[in-house]
């Protein structure tokens, strides 16, 4: 087959272009897998972040627990109000009788209607006849 310089710049064009389209492609793939790694370090990073420094978490800590003080030196107050006593009655509140609802769902039957059946007798081929003729002549009028 001969080739001429005409064909030959043509197939060494295609040829840089598609090496050029085959590294774009193994660029990208790259910069994919770099940013896919970027972000999993980062998701890592934030959940153990306060093991990573060292923090402890509150709920590991021991929490302090006081005794309450009990005061031996204990005085007393001692009031003395002079005047008319005054009682007050309430009286017992009590909670109101209950009451039972009953529900009850009747279901009232109706005595339906007699049905009468109507037989209608089979039309004669000479009634058949007679009754188309008056249709079409009614049609025509």
């Amino acid at each position: 087959m001969i080739e001429t310089r005409h064909t030959k710049l043509l197939r060494s064009k295609f040829m840089k272009e598609e090496i050029q389209e085959g590294m774009s492609s193994l660029k990208k793939g790259i910069i994919g897998l770099a940013g896919t790694m970027v972000a999993a370090v980062g998701t890592y990073v934030t959940t153990q972040f306060n093991t990573l420094l060292g923090i402890e978490e509150e709920s590991e800590t021991p929490t302090e627990i006081v005794a309450p003080v009990e005061n031996n030196n204990t005085q007393q107050q001692n009031v003395n109000v002079s005047g008319p006593e005054i009682i007050i009655n309430i009286p017992q509140q009590q909670a109101p009788a209950p009451t039972k609802t009953i529900i009850r769902e009747t279901v009232k039957e109706v005595p339906a209607a007699p049905v009468e059946v109507v037989e209608e007798k089979p039309e004669t081929p000479l009634e058949r006849m007679q009754r188309l003729k008056r249709e079409a002549a009614g049609r025509n009028k």
